[in-house]
């Protein structure tokens, strides 16, 4: 039997920065899975492992693929090393398994854009080309500054100084020497090497360069948003993410506000409200009911219109509700339709907490950054302009 290379994700339940950090999804699905993904779609790949202490991370994490190890906590604590939970994870995978590690990979899930060609890259670079140990790195051209802290004995030195640079002389980005930046994402090591120095870096270290724009460790909430907000840019032609089809889905739920309509309401002398909606949209539906899939509008707001669009469809509408992923999973047990086969569309930061339930999180095109990068498809349609007739074709074909 062959040494195994073994992709390890750390994957420890407790975040201060971001409560629940490695089930967060990003481009509709989790952290955590989105690691696996990319590991398991990675050629060089024998197995993937995720060291966690969380059963809600562990349950996930077998649900895409990979194997799972109990991290025990004294290794588990805010002060623990991801190179602790890789050697620990190594020994557990060798009793599990009979065979032995010969390259261990530590793939990162708080890099939410690590791809398959990255851990690919790290590993190539020790099985195929003899490194010790290898890295993700991406081109770095900034001017690095660090301001000083303790009192200088010479008064002009105070202050801040530039780390990477003499700030008196500012040469151009291409006269300077190329910087790298380790991007956390990836890395790869020969395994012996790693247990007898117990430390990523060791021996020959070969830097391997990756796409910068996919660069973002997400630390806090802030991180979070942005990589919320790139998902939709660089998922689809790195992750090549598949629209759902008829066979992936069996009910579909939709918002109504920004998402059957453009957001918009007009208000007559009188204080009635008037909104527009989209024909394709309404024929998109229909076709859906024909096709057999359960329909709902669930709304927070109140409004006779929403009821008045519901009978005209013939689909059942719940509105004025406060909590709607309450109002979801009763309607999913009443209907006895599972989570995980329900398409949800929605625009705006209130239907985020249906995304988390549902196995096809679905934005539309005019929809809050938020709910775009949370989504796990995103329609080239906006709300009330056709996004429903462009869903019903994902379900039904091209051709309705």
């Amino acid at each position: 039997m062959n040494d195994a290379v073994l992709a390890v994700i750390p994957a420890r339940g407790g975040s201060k920065g971001v409560p629940g950090k490695n089930l967060a999804p990003v481009g509709g699905v989790p952290l955590v899975a989105r690691a696996v993904r990319e590991c398991r779609a990675a050629r060089l790949v024998t197995d993937v492992v995720v060291s966690t202490d969380d059963p809600g991370i562990a349950a996930t994490a077998r649900e895409a693929g990979a194997v799972v190890v109990q991290r025990p906590a004294a290794i588990a604590g805010d002060t623990a090393s991801s190179e602790a939970a890789v050697l620990h994870a190594m020994d557990a995978y060798e009793a599990m398994r009979g065979g032995r590690v010969g390259v261990a990979v530590l793939a990162q899930c708080t890099s939410p854009f690590l791809a398959a060609d990255d851990v690919d890259g790290v590993v190539a670079a020790v099985v195929e080309r003899g490194a010790d140990t290898a890295l993700t790195v991406a081109p770095f051209h900034g001017f690095v500054w660090r301001d000083s802290v303790e009192p200088a004995a010479v008064p002009a030195a105070r202050g801040a100084h530039g780390v990477n640079h003499d700030k008196s002389h500012r040469p151009r980005r291409q006269d300077r020497p190329e910087d790298l930046l380790e991007t956390g994402a990836a890395y790869a090591m020969r395994a012996d090497g790693f247990r007898a120095h117990r430390h990523r870096f060791f021996g020959h270290t070969e830097l391997v360069r990756t796409d910068p724009s996919r660069v973002l460790e997400v630390d806090d909430q802030h991180d979070l948003a942005r990589a919320r907000a790139l998902a939709p840019l660089l998922d689809m032609p790195a992750a090549g993410t598949a629209l759902p089809g008829r066979g992936d889905v069996d009910a579909v739920v939709m918002d109504f506000d920004g998402t059957q309509t453009d957001d918009r309401v007009l208000i007559d002398a009188d204080g009635r409200e008037l909104v527009a909606v989209h024909r394709g949209d309404g024929l998109g539906i229909a076709a859906l009911r024909r096709a057999g899939l359960t329909l709902l509008t669930l709304s927070t707001e109140t409004n006779p219109v929403v009821a008045a669009r519901g009978r005209k469809l013939g689909v059942p509408v719940l509105h004025g509700i406060d909590r709607k992923d309450q109002a979801l999973k009763q309607w999913c047990d009443d209907h006895g339709i599972a989570l995980d086969r329900v398409l949800y569309v929605g625009n705006d930061v209130n239907d985020l907490p249906c995304f988390g339930l549902v196995g096809w999180p679905v934005a539309v095109a005019s929809a809050h950054d938020a709910v775009r990068g949370a989504a796990r498809a995103v329609t080239a349609a906006p709300g009330g302009d056709g996004a429903l007739r462009e869903i019903a074709s994902w379900l039904l074909g091209p051709t309705l």
